[in-house]
């Protein structure tokens, strides 16, 4: 198993399972929590796990994803040197425990939770990652969204407006980006893994052609100073969704017709059909190998 790969699913199991028991010691003790400004207000957060996006004014913080349990003092730490202003609201991008990992700790803070209407649903029952072979355990209650929407929902604080918006069906069933319209910002949640091969939980309701049709919505949203947080990799913009597009529409292709002529997914890894994208894009929390996994176990369905 390639090491990235099995780190990220340690990564992913101890997030999962921090909702169930109380962490006896720190896996995280080496992680720094460092903050990039995206605009003048507005702040990506990277540490372990999914990018954090911040407003900070006068009207008080607006927190987009948590990362993991054990980083929340990390986190508010960082956050505090941004404003002095209660994280007032704390959105869920979806339900995977590296970006609701620290509901619990700031819902009882006060933060008041928001997420989609399929985030509450599976955070609030055991639910099954197939392609980990894995089942979470349901959340606390002070982890659990509490005001829930079905298409959209929107803000209006620190002289901003932000809208959250329900993708249906890509990285899993319960995906929402937030826009932050003045600012011309976005943050896309895990709709993109900006450098690597995404991870597309299909028992969670995800699905490849979800994705494509999800990256060519954001790039109808976007324009050239559009500054994008996505929700693994580094600051990105309207270019790096085209070819982030181009990616995810050849490699879905070539899968089909692979399919299409027969071929088992034995043959299919054997064969490396991705080749010419393996190094660029399979370094990350995907390996290339699981990556052709999920896209077949996807489009056999």
């Amino acid at each position: 198993m390639n090491f990235r790969f099995y780190r990220y699913l340690l990564i992913l199991l101890a997030g999962a399972i921090s909702f169930a028991i109380p962490a006896q010691e720190d896996r995280f003790a080496g992680v720094e929590i460092k903050t990039e400004q995206v605009t003048p207000g507005i702040y990506m957060l990277v540490g372990a796990g999914g990018n954090i996006g911040v407003s900070a004014g006068e009207d008080g913080v607006f927190m987009i994803d948590d990362q993991f349990a054990p980083l929340t003092d990390r986190i508010t730490a960082a956050v505090a040197a941004l404003s002095d202003q209660p994280i007032r609201f704390l959105i869920n991008t979806h339900w995977h425990g590296d970006h609701t990992g620290g509901n619990e700790n700031l819902g009882n803070q006060g933060a008041l939770i928001v997420a989609h209407d399929n985030v509450y649903a599976r955070m609030s029952t055991d639910t099954e990652i197939g392609a980990f072979n894995q089942v979470v355990p349901a959340a606390p209650k002070a982890a659990l969204p509490v005001i829930t929407f079905n298409d959209n929902v929107t803000f209006r604080l620190n002289g901003e407006e932000i809208r959250a918006v329900h993708y249906r069906s890509s990285h899993t069933d319960g995906d929402s980006v937030i826009q932050f319209v003045n600012a011309n910002v976005v943050h896309t949640g895990d709709i993109w893994f900006n450098g690597y091969y995404p991870f597309i939980d299909v028992s969670s309701g995800g699905s490849i052609d979800g994705v494509v049709s999800s990256i060519g919505k954001l790039i109808d949203l976007a324009d050239d100073n559009t500054r994008i947080i996505p929700g693994h990799g580094p600051l990105g913009d309207k270019q790096g969704l085209r070819s982030y597009l181009e990616m995810l529409e050849t490699v879905r292709d070539r899968m089909n017709k692979l399919i299409a002529e027969g071929k088992s997914l034995e043959q299919i890894i054997e064969l490396r059909p991705n080749a010419d994208y393996d190094d660029s894009m399979g370094a990350g929390f995907i390996n290339p190998e699981k990556f052709l996994e999920i896209l077949y176990s996807d489009l056999t369905r």
